[in-house]
């Protein structure tokens, strides 16, 4: 079955580092948009990064450009470096597989930046 396990949240101090990793299987990979959406408490779920099935192209929300980077370098594999961490980052973060009507979530893993 289709199955999408993220892995790398954690506590990080302002201005800090972390690479969260989606392991992917039960689907075919490289056929699906990949993206990462996020949680915060009393918040919407909001896209953060989404790319492409070939990777070509990338999209991120305003508030994470030029700090966070999606990426699909390996077979069944999403990362999301994300740098220059915010306490506002702090937030559970899911991956996401989606095409055409197929859509599928991760469990998600917890981001907390604070000090």
């Amino acid at each position: 079955q289709v199955q999408l396990v993220e892995s790398g949240g954690g506590l990080v101090q302002p201005g800090g580092s972390l690479r969260l990793s989606c392991a992917a299987s039960g689907f075919t990979f490289s056929s699906y948009v990949m993206s990462w959406y996020r949680q915060a408490p009393g918040k919407e779920r909001e896209l953060v990064a989404e790319i492409t099935s070939t990777g070509g192209s990338t999209n991120y929300a305003d508030s994470v450009k030029g700090r966070f980077t999606i990426s699909r370098p390996a077979k069944n594999t999403l990362y999301l470096q994300m740098n220059s961490l915010k306490p506002e980052d702090t937030a559970v973060y899911y991956c996401s597989a989606a095409g055409g009507l197929f859509r599928s979530w991760g469990q998600g893993t917890q981001v907390t930046v604070s000090s």
